[in-house]
């Protein structure tokens, strides 16, 4: 995979005049349109028309001294059940009014001058971990074309690593940014929920939907998340390891791991423990019951129902039988249940946090296993099985409500693996600078070497 500059270079790059919004915007689009290339796969919609005049408009507003924030002229992907005035997004949707005005985040970006340069292709209703979509296709992994990118954000993954934007924006539910970005080899940072607004996007679970970039590093992720939470555009200052508490949960996290995937932890777990951080296993037995809490299929399956029972009975035949499928158990959930179900996550945060108290961050991989090929999900039974899999680790730090992020720690030249960092709740900011730290002694150390 060809390396990407971060959003820092490229803003050096238009500050020094060494390059143009106009030219980093043909640049993504020509990747986009090559027939050999996943253009095709990655984007639903390509705002080609309305890119280059928003190109335009931001190199004569840096050229007349303004510039809004970092992200000012630099191309943009967002995932496609984002609202863009004009737009209704999915195509069970493609009956109902189309959105009159940009839901917030949009307008955030396009507000700090960022250049959306396209909505990219996901998991139907972003109901899935695996990124496989029967009606626009699915997008190829970066490492390897034939094997998934991972999912629900399919397309955004692939859009920063092939060079058609430099971030990505996408949703996360139970791991649909960092699960995509642990497979294709990226960063991804999911915020604690209530800090990014989620008006103007399709919901899956009211719950647990958070909304976070992926990218090339943890201070671009930073970056657009402060852009997309309404903070100053600024990227907090590494807060390197020396000293940190690192928490490694022994229960479920660990569980059949592949060997490479093993090793990988193994090293960048050296790695940090070499750099001067002290590394407690703790053993977390209370994370065995999140399967049972959520035995009926959780959060997401009864509200992703609740919004969808009406569009089911009206355009059920337009949706991917799998998607359909599992949003229809949700009809089979009582109200007792949902009620219950809700008391039983706050016991399992509370738990939860008062175990891992005092720990700086808990470390462990992203996903369990490297990316599988497409054609691992022909039979039904293979679908469910992996994409409970490659939800599993990730799944609990949503029902958890924490932020964290997924850092790239393979090898160079192996099938890409994450290591994820989870922070607490509410403490994304102290925790990027954390995330910051790590990402520098993982890249200098030999982790990735």
């Amino acid at each position: 995979m060809t390396a990407r500059p971060s959003l820092a270079q490229l803003a050096a790059d238009l500050t020094a005049g060494r390059t143009t919004s106009r030219a980093l915007v043909e640049g993504a689009l020509s990747r986009i349109a090559d027939p050999a290339g996943e253009g095709s796969r990655v984007f639903v919609k390509v705002y080609a028309d309305a890119a280059r005049v928003a190109a335009d408009a931001q190199d004569r507003l840096r050229g007349a001294g303004y510039v809004a924030s970092p992200l000012a002229g630099i191309p943009v992907s967002i995932k496609d059940l984002f609202d863009v005035a004009g737009e209704a997004g999915s195509r069970a949707l493609d009956d109902t009014p189309a959105a009159t005005a940009d839901a917030p985040i949009v307008a955030r970006l396009k507000a700090a001058g960022a250049v959306i340069i396209g909505r990219t292709n996901m998991t139907e209703f972003a109901f899935s971990g695996v990124g496989i979509n029967p009606h626009y296709g699915t997008p190829g992994n970066p490492y390897d074309r034939s094997l998934i990118p991972g999912g629900s954000s399919a397309g955004a993954p692939v859009s920063v690593a092939d060079g058609m934007a430099a971030v990505a924006i996408g949703t996360d539910t139970g791991g649909s940014v960092r699960i995509p970005a642990a497979l294709c080899g990226l960063v991804a940072f999911k915020p604690t929920q209530y800090r990014v607004p989620r008006d103007g996007t399709v919901p899956l679970s009211t719950t647990l939907d958070s909304i976070g970039p992926l990218g090339v590093s943890v201070a671009c992720c930073a970056l657009t998340d402060a852009v997309m939470a309404g903070e100053p555009p600024a990227v907090p200052a590494a807060n390197l390891p020396d000293g940190l508490r690192l928490g490694i949960p022994q229960t479920v996290m660990l569980d059949d791991l592949e060997a490479p995937v093993a090793a990988a932890f193994e090293r960048a777990v050296s790695v940090l423990g070499r750099a001067g951080t002290r590394i407690v296993e703790l053993p977390l037995k209370m994370l065995a019951d999140y399967a049972r809490i959520n035995i009926k299929g959780g959060l997401p399956v009864v509200e992703a129902f609740a919004w969808h029972e009406k569009l089911l009975e009206r355009r059920g035949q337009d949706y991917d039988p799998r998607i359909h499928t599992r949003i229809a158990r949700g009809r089979d959930m009582t109200a007792a249940e949902y009620i219950h179900l809700v008391e039983a996550r706050a016991d399992f945060i509370r738990r939860f946090d008062a175990e891992t108290e005092g720990f700086d961050a808990l470390v462990m991989p992203t996903v369990p296993m490297t990316a599988p090929p497409v054609a691992a999900f022909t039979k039904d039974e293979d679908y469910a099985r992996l994409n409970l899999k490659l939800l599993r680790n990730t799944a609990i730090i949503n029902f958890l409500d924490r932020c964290a992020l997924s850092l790239p720690i393979e090898p160079p030249g192996s099938a890409p693996v994450g290591l994820m960092v989870v922070g607490r709740h509410g403490d994304d900011r102290r925790f990027l600078a954390i995330g910051r730290g790590i990402e520098e002694k993982l890249t200098t150390g030999t982790a990735r070497q």
